[in-house]
């Protein structure tokens, strides 16, 4: 496969053309997810809390101050590691080490996978949450559309959040059938060799044999004939 590396990738030192890079579905779930989480987040902060005649704020999901606070967490730490994985992307054909690129794929399916899940628990908390809040918690109706913003994308979250996880999994996939056969010895043993070396550094074998005479001579000599004398 000319003009692919391991796991994916470039070969090492390749360039990264911004504009391929941008097109490709890896990137494009990235900042899906970073726009989803930063919605997530934002909504929460800003709208998630209301004053109900008092100067105690209250999280408009059913007063649960547990529901704001995890949406929080889970919006928060989902951008800041969208920053992160996409940073990684983009400088992912500069790892030199095989084994490099193999633990940032298995970090990124871990994370992924991870954090779709938490989405999947944000999404049914905050839904169950805001099923159960009345509406003279809400006076003029008040942040009852970031609630729903916040419950919408972090159920979208967990389509792209999957789909990272999915991709991440294809490149290990990827990478684990090129780099199949780099081993030198997969069994572990020493190469065999069938026919002598011709290696100037290898030794030579002589034969110590000696020189048999062919069957069926004689090593004497015949015997001479001798005149009678009378």
């Amino acid at each position: 496969m000319d003009g692919v590396g391991s796991f994916g990738a470039g070969r090492t030192g390749s360039t990264v053309d911004p504009i391929t890079f941008a097109k490709q579905p890896q990137t494009i779930l990235r900042a899906l997810s970073w726009i989803f989480s930063l919605v997530v987040f934002a909504s929460i902060v800003n709208e998630g809390y209301v004053n109900l005649g008092s100067e105690r704020l209250h999280c408009v999901f059913n007063k649960n101050a547990d529901a704001c606070n995890y949406g929080v967490f889970v919006g928060l730490v989902g951008l800041l590691a969208c920053s992160f994985f996409f940073l990684l992307d983009y400088k992912f054909a500069s790892i030199s080490s095989v084994k490099d690129r193999k633990k940032a794929v298995m970090i990124e399916i871990g994370f992924s996978g991870f954090w779709a899940f938490l989405y999947f628990v944000s999404f049914c908390f905050l839904a169950s949450q805001w099923s159960r809040t009345e509406t003279a918690d809400l006076p003029l109706n008040q942040g009852a559309d970031a609630a729903r913003a916040a419950i919408a994308f972090s159920f979208f979250s967990i389509i792209t959040w999957a789909g990272l996880t999915v991709r991440a999994v294809q490149k290990y996939l990827l990478g684990t059938d090129m780099t199949l056969f780099t081993t030198e010895h997969m069994d572990g043993g020493a190469p065999t060799q069938p026919y002598p070396s011709n290696s100037p550094g290898a030794g030579t074998t002589e034969t110590t044999e000696k020189y048999q005479s062919p069957p069926f001579t004689e090593n004497n000599a015949a015997p001479t004939y001798q005149v009678p004398i009378y």
